[in-house]
């Protein structure tokens, strides 16, 4: 079974920041629409596994992550279900993070479900 970690400071951006390219000078860097198109779902589609690792930033915005993380179903095709099998995320120091992807996630799929 292949993994790809992720560490998101590292591998895209340290300071990630806002939820399209075009929302600020600079979100082309760090918007959760880059880091899921550039990033995630590629990984997703090419390995059985993708852990990624959030820690080491504090502040992430609600938009980047529901971008980054519910864009996945709304935008790139996955299902919960898949997610659930592939997709691995943690950060080390704030459970606040992880509880609003979980939320985030749950919500594209009730959305990709009633339409």
């Amino acid at each position: 079974m292949s993994n790809k970690p992720i560490k998101v400071i590292v591998d895209f951006h340290s300071k990630p920041y806002g939820r399209f390219k075009t929302d600020a000078p600079g979100c082309e860097f760090t918007a959760g629409e880059v880091f899921r198109d550039a990033h995630l779902a590629p990984a997703l589609r090419e390995f059985d596994k993708v852990t990624v690792d959030l820690t080491g930033y504090n502040r992430y915005g609600r938009s980047f992550l529901d971008e980054a993380f519910g864009g996945l179903i709304r935008e790139s095709g996955f299902t919960k279900a898949e997610l659930d099998q592939k997709l691995v995320y943690v950060h080390d120091d704030l459970a606040s993070v992880i509880a609003i992807i979980d939320e985030r996630i749950e919500k594209a799929e009730q959305d990709r479900l009633t339409r």
